[in-house]
């Protein structure tokens, strides 16, 4: 199985954060234009905004009901969520918005319940406070014992490209402003989400034949946890540790139907895949990969995303490569960077 290298960064109009917004338009190559797309882990939707066609059918998911509820109201009310989220920075207000989210029980038993609904307040705090809370533990999962997979790092959504944590002074939209920018931006993305349906629960609740391949060729984008066999048992728990070796199974097992395309991500190592599917090396600019001297700045090239058999193959440009000892570069059409290596 080959491996290939991509040091570039992309993003398709949209301001959008999460490490893989950097390799959105390399899923979107394999892909293609696919009348069906699922994401059963949906984060920040990196991918899913970058896509560079018109939207076909497009579900995605989030166990992490604070998320789920999120990517609701943003596409059925941005307006109100936007109000909600609209508010200066302090201290005081951050701690006690936190403590009620924590304690919205009711909220979370309904979003497991109803598909449909939503709390634009409770969207609206979530992501103010998401912008400003200083490293994880912001409505952590796993103290609440009831939705989500737990207190670890995500690519999760945010107001600004300022940083996060203590970098903030108040929600905005990077340099586009505040205020009405929130919601002339909450605007577009329910513009682009207007079919797009959000579920929250358990990530194999929306890889069954009905939400796939009834629709036809469907292409999965799966960004699971890191599993075990990732050394990052400092970050992940357990049972994140049994839904990364599920979903690589179920992969495996699906990886030769013709309908489906699938891209599985993860760190070098972590997923022994057959050799019939393509591996794809890339370099992660934010987040935990890149942080410090150390482990977490040599994992920012570890990344991985494999593509299944049926993903559509790039132009042969590595062919005569497989014969040279050494790396070398080619420029692709996007102007992406590449290297190839075995």
């Amino acid at each position: 199985m080959s491996t290939r290298w991509y040091f570039g960064d992309h993003v398709n109009g949209w301001r959008i954060w999460g490490g893989k917004s950097r390799v959105a338009h390399l899923v979107w190559d394999r892909f293609g234009n696919v009348p069906n797309y699922v994401e059963p882990f949906a984060g920040s939707l990196a991918v899913l905004l970058a896509r560079p066609h018109p939207p076909g059918t497009e579900t995605v998911n989030d166990l992490d009901c604070y998320l789920a509820n999120f990517w609701r109201a943003i596409r059925f009310n941005p307006a109100t969520t936007a109000a909600w989220a609209d508010w200066p920075v302090n201290e005081a207000d951050l701690h006690a918005r936190h403590q009620w989210l924590v304690n919205q029980k009711e909220f979370r038993e309904r979003m497991k319940s109803d598909p449909e609904y939503y709390d634009c307040r409770v969207a609206g705090w979530w992501v103010w406070g998401l912008c400003q809370w200083i490293g994880s533990g912001w409505c952590p999962a796993s103290t609440l014992g009831e939705c989500g997979d737990g207190d670890q790092p995500r690519n999760l959504p945010h107001l600004g490209d300022a940083g996060m944590g203590i970098n903030r002074q108040l929600p905005h939209l990077g340099d586009a402003g505040r205020g009405e920018h929130i919601a002339a931006y909450f605007k577009a993305l329910s513009d682009r989400l207007r079919n797009v349906r959000v579920c929250c629960g358990s990530w194999n609740r929306v890889i069954g034949d009905s939400p796939t391949i009834k629709h036809g060729i469907t292409g999965v984008f799966l960004d699971p946890p890191y599993s075990d066999d990732a050394d990052r048992a400092d970050l992940y728990s357990a049972e994140d540790f049994s839904v990364a070796h599920d979903v690589r199974e179920w992969a495996i097992a699906n990886g030769d139907n013709p309908l489906l395309r699938i891209a599985l991500c993860g760190y070098e190592g972590e997923h022994a895949m057959p050799d019939t599917w393509e591996a794809v090396a890339w370099k992660a600019r934010g987040g935990y990969g890149s942080q410090g001297e150390g482990r977490g700045r040599a994992n920012a090239s570890r990344e991985r995303i494999w593509f299944s058999p049926h993903c559509l193959k790039l132009p042969s440009l590595f062919a005569s490569h497989d014969a040279q000892p050494e790396q070398s570069t080619t420029r692709l059409p996007h102007g992406s960077d590449i290297d190839a290596c075995k």
